[in-house]
């Protein structure tokens, strides 16, 4: 009995003193869980604001006209005026071919004239005195007398077109610029023959003020683009190939007559004041056409929207620091933002880095996210 009661005693005394133990590890652990550090994480404020609708692509700029200024006559050119690379103004002269020939062409066309105008006074004098002879001259002589004062007066109309045909030639001799714009690089110099069969111009001219680009945007997006451009004038931003600077602002123009089937693209025309001449012919640029503006729009940064099993969700931050998920149904996404059309609301604070940390429910220490423009991204 006595051994017993011994075997008990230390049975009891053991199982006091793990329970104790568990207790404590218990107790240890929830008070480590309860002292967690914070996570930290950066924040973005959830936003309802009009918001732009852009649609970005690529573009080659042209000038606005283009003309490669051809002599029309055959001659040696005199003269060059104008320099390589220079702004010239509609009406400037350009060349100067030798026009010696042409005025001497112009005044035997005129002297031809003088003669036929001195015919023509002779034959009327002639008629005269044959009316005035009564019946002294037959009808058959008045009458013939008639016909040979129109047929000069016929010669003179005739003399006319010659002068004015010569005087055209004599004039074509003058080169001058068809249209304002920068002249590109000489064909030809002083000195040189030229016809007008040559297919080689002097030189050629691109109006640059104002200027155009020349785009495409997928066929899906043709419908918005249409009824868009039939409400309102659409603007279009010309901007560096690597999207950074912007270098013009301008209008949407003219969408193409058909689509490109091979690329599944429409060609789209944009026109740009370009009174600075950033814009150059044949530059390659970014664009992006707004297409439209969204109104009232719940919008947060891009970096918010997370992906998962169950669809799209972000971590909102509640009144007491702690994460709270939340499915959320987005729309558009352009420049870094993107628009929420469920799940969150204006005014509400969403993770926007350091996700991978955070469980709902997890404490979190916040700062507030860089509100620096983002770098121009695809719409989606």
């Amino acid at each position: 009995m006595i051994v017993a009661a011994l075997v008990l005693a230390g049975g009891y005394a053991a199982w006091r003193y793990y329970a104790a133990a568990g207790h404590t590890q218990q107790a240890s652990a929830a008070n480590g869980r309860a002292s967690a550090p914070a996570v930290p994480v950066k924040i973005a404020s959830v936003e309802k604001i009009d918001f732009p609708v852009f649609l970005n692509g690529l573009g080659t700029v042209q000038g606005f006209n283009t003309v490669v200024v051809r002599t029309r006559v055959d001659g040696q050119i005199d003269k060059i005026a104008f320099k390589e690379g220079q702004m010239v103004q509609q009406g400037d002269l350009l060349a100067q071919i030798d026009p010696r020939p042409f005025q001497a062409s112009l005044d035997q066309a005129k002297a031809k004239k003088a003669q036929d105008e001195a015919n023509i006074a002779n034959a009327n004098l002639d008629l005269q005195r044959f009316t005035k002879l009564g019946e002294f001259a037959t009808k058959q002589q008045t009458d013939t007398q008639r016909s040979t004062v129109q047929q000069p007066t016929a010669q003179i109309a005739a003399d006319d077109a010659a002068i004015s045909n010569a005087q055209t030639q004599l004039d074509y001799t003058t080169i001058k610029a068809p249209i304002s714009g920068v002249v590109g690089f000489r064909q030809v110099d002083q000195g040189n023959i030229v016809n007008a069969a040559t297919q080689t111009g002097i030189v050629t001219i691109a109006q640059v003020e104002p200027i155009a680009v020349i785009f495409t945007a997928p066929e899906a997006q043709l419908p918005d683009i249409s009824q868009s451009l039939a409400a309102n004038p659409l603007k279009v931003i010309a901007l560096t190939t690597d999207g950074k600077r912007t270098l013009s602002e301008g209008t949407l123009a003219v969408i193409n007559n058909q689509v490109d089937t091979t690329s599944d693209t429409i060609r789209l025309k944009a026109t740009f004041d370009n009174k600075d001449h950033k814009l150059w012919p044949g530059l390659s640029v970014s664009t992006r056409l707004l297409v439209t503006t969204l109104k009232d729009a719940i919008v947060v940064p891009d970096d918010a929207v997370q992906h998962g099993a169950d669809g799209l969700y972000a971590f909102a931050v509640g009144p007491d620091n702690k994460a709270e998920m939340r499915k959320i149904k987005v729309g558009r996404s352009v420049d870094g933002r993107t628009v929420i059309e469920d799940g969150l609301s204006p005014g509400q604070q969403v993770i926007v880095a350091g996700q991978y940390k955070v469980q709902p429910g997890t404490l979190v220490a916040t700062a507030v996210a860089s509100t620096e423009p983002a770098t121009p991204a695809k719409a989606r």
